[in-house]
């Protein structure tokens, strides 16, 4: 074994402050001309860094785990019989660098398998969670969303239902639905008249009609004027055989949504 091979197996334990005497001093005298001694040395300190944070903090990197490991097995393993007690102190150190190495690496083992537990166990919940959730959902849309479903229409108790009138335009077909309903009877020889107000000019009758015994009544693609853009309907009382401008009052009356 050369020379510096010898004192590079005591770096380990310098590293450790097991060295002590003149073993320790001729240490210092060979680290004061050796570079590359002093690198392995530094590099040494940094994985012993590395070990005692790894209970406590990130997990170091693996070479850094290996290289203390590698340099404590490296270490001659001679019988304990020594001529002075500050050898068998080496040792001693030895075995407890060793000793706490293993127990460090087997606590970040034990951590990173605990927190993966509690990873998983986390995510499982959170997926039940959602399940719940969207079984919530379903149940309140159900009766929203069903055919089959029974719709009803609350008013106040003892108010005449008020009329109403809903309109469907498709401007580029030329096409009008007009679908109402709670509409008041009229006299004789009288109807209802649709008009289309448009954004300019005069309003343009779009189809006369009568409600039945329960109010309700339709007008379905009346004659228009191709292309009419309308900002507005309304709903006024006329002759039988309509009008070509609205008669006043006007009944009832709404803006394109």
């Amino acid at each position: 074994m050369s020379e510096h091979e010898r004192y590079a197996e005591d770096l380990a334990l310098y590293a450790l402050d097991a060295l002590e005497g003149e073993d320790r001093a001729r240490v210092d005298e060979h680290l004061a001309e050796c570079a590359a001694c002093r690198r392995e040395l530094e590099q040494l300190r940094g994985d012993t860094a590395l070990l005692a944070l790894s209970t406590t903090g990130p997990r170091p990197p693996q070479r850094a785990r290996q290289r203390l490991l590698d340099a404590v097995a490296g270490e001659p393993r001679v019988p304990i019989l020594v001529e002075t007690s500050t050898r068998r102190s080496w040792w001693g150190w030895l075995g407890w660098a060793a000793t706490a190495a293993v127990v460090i690496f087997a606590l970040s083992l034990w951590r990173e398998n605990s927190g993966l537990k509690d990873t998983l166990a986390s995510a499982n919940s959170q997926a039940a969670k959602s399940t719940r959730e969207m079984e919530e959902l379903r149940r309140i849309a159900a009766p929203i969303l069903e055919p089959e479903a029974q719709r009803v229409t609350l008013v106040a108790a003892k108010t005449p239902p008020q009329p109403q009138g809903k309109v469907f335009y498709l401007r580029n077909r030329n096409s009008l639905v007009l679908l109402a309903n709670n509409l008041a009877p009229l006299p004789a020889q009288k109807a209802y008249e649709l008009w289309l107000i448009p954004t300019s000019g005069a309003p343009i009758p779009a189809g006369v009609f009568k409600p039945d015994a329960h109010g309700s009544a339709s007008v379905v693609n009346p004659p228009l004027p191709a292309g009419a853009e309308a900002k507005a309907f309304a709903i006024t009382v006329e002759n039988e055989a309509g009008a070509t401008t609205p008669t006043m009052p006007i009944v009832m009356m709404g803006a394109g949504e």
